[in-house]
């Protein structure tokens, strides 16, 4: 039997020369029902470049790309790809066009190896059987183009979340795009690994392959991206270099409002009896030592590196890890949570950075989410699920909330700010005195931060003590009374509201030291 005719080995494709985009839309519409996705909406993107699409949830960015992958048809409107006007009509056609995709969520079969993965549907065959070596010998230069050093025999479930992105990135370059379209690739990725996809994104744009990066982490668009698009109601609202635009800008751009009414003012705190917090000399995981006070009324923030030591400490205080050394105390008296289950019923929540992995059950529904910690947690009510009850619950926080969605409707259906709105509302029905938020804006657009800083106000103004943890300077600055910097694990400072500036405080979380000043004496002492 003959061997099927090889695919060509990954090689790089080579910018052509040509002063016109490598793909053009002009005045897409897309109408779901009574709801506009796309209206008027346009795009230009030059070839050889990282070209940003930014916008809120609902502002038409997603549609957008499902409709250059092929797998949305819109109503009226025009693709032109170098200046030829081409209908694409579904998945292959795109990819016939050198259009490839890599979603936000990963379509992996956990079970299957790197090889067959990379390969599904399109499998080399040798003398009628598929060829692991065959596949191999393919993809083992792109592997290495990516930096991606794995055992391709072995299952995609054994790997980083980090390398199943570059696995899912890998699969889609095998299919050698011309243009590549990349839907939040680092959603779920940490700083490292970010860092390390971006990089092997600037080395794969010197190859010539154009990129359409989708993104809501402006700070990342920045420092990625050649030109950025703005969208907003499904409309393109501007589009720009890099160099000529800031992120205030941006953001005006897509909510139509300046950066600062993104961050409400102070509530009025409601009377009561005044509850605080008290933690000294504490240490467990990578924290060594850190010593701060958190009262009601106010939002105390955490800032560091990653792997200085912030996570250990809200694990700690949740009953997730146990602490070395040191002393907490909190509203009710008493020490530590003994563990997650003593810490609800003590009305202590964790709201985690991730919500997909740790803070939500995505093949439930709306309804079991919300009802899951009142009922597996919580001992004084009823111990068995009750449908009428948790459909209670559901309306009650989807109505409170404005989550988009009905109460029976799959979490993993939701955008990313309507299932960190689920996180909270689970745990807001247990009625929670702490609160303790890691990073709890993390992959959501920039209208569901400004409701979550909302609701962060009002969980203070409602006498809680908000213990929030952010990787974003600005939410930091713009929601908390004070900072607590940790640098290594221990203490760097504590800095007040008056005080806070990003240049000092991106200074004390990579070097541990004020700028231009004296160090801090707590931080002397527990150097000491």
């Amino acid at each position: 039997m003959a061997e099927a005719a090889p695919d060509s080995v990954w090689v790089p494709c080579k910018a052509q020369m040509s002063d016109r985009p490598i793909i053009s839309v002009h005045n897409l519409a897309k109408h779901y029902g009574g709801v506009i996705a796309l209206d008027d909406m346009s795009l230009a993107v030059e070839r050889g470049t990282i070209h940003a699409v930014v916008g809120e949830n609902g502002a038409g960015k997603s549609t957008l790309m499902k409709v250059l992958a092929g797998v949305v048809r819109p109503d009226s409107g025009t693709i032109e790809l170098d200046g030829t006007i081409v209908a694409i009509d579904g998945p292959n056609a795109a990819r016939q066009h050198g259009i490839g995709m890599v979603y936000q969520e990963l379509s992996l079969f956990p079970e299957r190896s790197v090889l067959a993965n990379l390969f599904v549907n399109r499998e080399p065959v040798r003398r009628g059987l598929i060829s692991n070596t065959v596949m191999e010998e393919r993809c083992r230069p792109l592997l290495d183009e990516l930096g991606l050093h794995v055992d391709v025999r072995a299952p995609v479930n054994r790997l980083s979340i980090g390398e199943r992105q570059l696995v899912e990135l890998c699969r889609v370059l095998l299919e050698n795009p011309r243009l590549l379209i990349l839907d939040e690739p680092n959603s779920a990725l940490n700083q490292r690994e970010t860092e390390k996809l971006f990089a092997v994104l600037k080395r794969i744009r010197e190859r010539g392959i154009t990129m359409i990066y989708v993104s809501h982490r402006l700070e990342e668009v920045f420092s990625i991206c050649d030109r950025i698009t703005i969208t907003r109601n499904g409309r393109d609202v501007l589009t720009g270099d890099r160099s000529a635009l800031t992120i205030p800008e941006v953001i005006e751009g897509m909510i139509g409002r300046q950066r600062e009414a993104l961050f409400p003012p102070a509530l009025p705190a409601r009377a009561g009896t005044a509850k605080e917090i008290a933690v000294s000399g504490l240490g467990g995981g990578r924290l060594r030592q850190i010593d701060f006070t958190a009262r009601s009324g106010e939002v105390v923030g955490f800032a560091g590196l990653e792997g200085s030591g912030i996570s250990d400490l809200l694990d700690i205080l949740f009953g997730l890890r146990r602490a070395r050394r040191g002393e907490v105390r909190f509203p009710d008296g008493r020490g530590l949570p003994k563990n997650p289950t003593d810490a609800a019923r003590r009305n202590v929540c964790l709201v985690p950075a991730d919500r997909r992995r740790n803070g939500l059950m995505l093949d439930k529904s709306i309804l079991f989410n919300i009802s899951n910690i009142v009922v597996g947690a919580r001992d004084d009510g009823p111990s068995w699920f009750s449908p009428k009850v948790a459909l209670g619950r559901a309306g009650r926080q989807i109505e409170a909330l404005r989550i988009k969605g009905r109460p029976h409707a799959l979490t993993n259906s939701l955008s990313g700010g309507n299932q960190q709105k689920v996180v909270i509302g689970k745990w807001l029905e247990i009625g929670p005195q702490v609160f303790l938020l890691d990073d709890p804006t993390r992959g959501v657009d920039v209208g569901a931060k400004r409701e979550i800083y909302g609701l962060i106000r009002q969980m203070s103004a409602d006498g809680g003590i908000v213990l929030f943890s952010s990787t974003e300077l600005p939410e930091l600055i713009g929601l908390c009374d004070r900072i607590v910097v940790v640098y290594q694990g221990r203490l760097a400072a504590i800095v007040s509201s008056g005080a806070m500036d990003s240049r000092s405080i991106l200074h004390l979380v990579n070097t541990g030291e004020m700028p231009g000043r004296i160090r801090n004496p707590q931080q002397e002492t527990n150097r000491a």
